[in-house]
């Protein structure tokens, strides 16, 4: 994952309304949840919904299929998990750790 695509997930996330859509489709789990049982739950109007899934759907956290005449959101854990990765693959990358005897596994104390 690059840092445009990270950032442009984080973005997504940093929106209130946004973040507790994503986290009812997290916990809904491979099936999604109908776009109607998301608006009764978190009790959003339609308009804004639309809107807030499809910032969703375009940083690719999300993805839609329709099952006759009822769109489901399904969350993208794999996207997800990409950003994690991108931020924790970063941690720390700038130390050395290196103890007396080369064992690059614990880090030397001075």
């Amino acid at each position: 994952m690059d840092i445009e695509k990270t950032a442009k997930a984080l973005k997504e996330l940093g929106h209130v309304t946004r973040l507790a859509i994503y986290m009812r489709l997290v916990k809904a789990g491979y099936k999604g949840l109908a776009v109607g049982t998301l608006q009764e739950e978190l009790e959003i109007p339609g308009s804004t919904l639309s809107h807030h899934l499809s910032g969703l759907a375009s940083a690719g956290l999300i993805k839609q299929r329709r099952e006759g005449r009822v769109l489901y959101c399904v969350a993208q854990y794999e996207q997800l998990d990409a950003v994690l990765c991108f931020l924790r693959d970063e941690c720390c990358i700038d130390e050395k750790l290196q103890t007396d005897d080369g064992d690059p596994t614990e880090l030397k104390q001075g």
